[in-house]
């Protein structure tokens, strides 16, 4: 998720948050693809602890379950499971036709090996409408789809998209979680794939921005009150994709800015896959 910076908005690394680097470059920081053993630190689907002993071992914690990008620091203090865990990121569904959860892409170009340039119906955004079908008619859920591009200029994505995806939860305060879809950019000779149940299939990550560098420290201009969420949004789900799919998903990606993470507790931020995998 490349961030730069300019005076306000998402995430970024210069001035603004346009220049926050790109969670769609993480292979070189990443040792390993797989999210790591989980024998002995398997929770419930429904996020109920089996055993918290060795996710309570800070270092056991970050070298199964995390990739730090050496722009960013994280410590004990800051991911405390259980407080991660105890924090309710449920949605309840309703008969109300109002979205519950908001799909965009902000970087809606984004393609993979077998995609059209240009084309939607063959790109990440193809992606959120396959997880928009999904989530209403398998889930029961009512999902807003926004398919706006905003990465047309790269460098500033996320600041293009920051009002508009504020305007959108201002119009619709019942949405309560947001979704930023993605595909990662790995080096050419990667495939980020898994056989789950016999399905081969593109690999996934979540990836949170801590508002933090290791040179500098907090990032005063881009605060997010909602990092503590956002981490047990990723974790937990996290947790339940490593119990019901092992192999399914990456280790989470933390990286230095803040990724417009900042509009919505319940926000993650997916990489599906990457340029190397298809479409399928």
């Amino acid at each position: 998720p490349q961030e730069t910076q300019t005076v306000d908005a998402s995430a970024g690394n210069s001035d603004t948050d346009a220049n926050q680097t790109d969670p769609e470059n993480t292979q070189s920081n990443e040792a390993d693809a797989s999210s790591g053993d989980v024998a002995t630190t398997a929770v419930s689907a429904g996020g109920n602890a089996v055993s918290l002993e060795k996710l309570n071992d800070f270092d056991y914690l970050i070298q199964h379950y995390y990739t730090v990008d050496k722009s960013t620091t994280i410590n004990s203090s800051q991911l405390v499971v259980q407080n991660l865990l105890n924090k309710d990121c449920t949605i309840q569904k309703t008969t109300e036709d109002v979205p519950q959860i908001l799909i965009y892409h902000t970087h809606g170009s984004e393609g993979y090996a077998d995609s059209t340039p240009g084309d939607p119906n063959t790109s990440v955004i193809a992606v959120g409408n396959r997880l928009t079908q999904l989530l209403q008619d398998t889930y029961g859920y009512h999902v807003l789809h926004d398919t706006g591009i905003y990465d047309t200029d790269r460098d500033h994505a996320y600041n293009v998209a920051a009002p508009v995806i504020q305007k959108i939860l201002q119009d619709h305060p019942s949405i309560e979680v947001v979704i930023d879809l993605h595909r990662d950019g790995v080096a050419d000779t990667t495939r980020l794939a898994a056989n789950i149940n016999g399905v081969d299939m593109a690999q996934v990550m979540f990836f949170n921005g801590l508002s933090k560098t290791t040179a500098t420290g907090d990032i005063d201009y881009l605060r997010n009150p909602y990092i503590e969420d956002n981490l047990a949004m990723s974790l937990k789900m996290q947790l339940a994709a490593t119990e019901l799919y092992p192999g399914f998903t990456r280790k989470i990606y933390l990286k230095s800015y803040r990724y417009n993470m900042h509009l919505c507790p319940k926000s993650l931020l997916i990489e599906v896959g990457a340029q190397t995998n298809t479409l399928q």
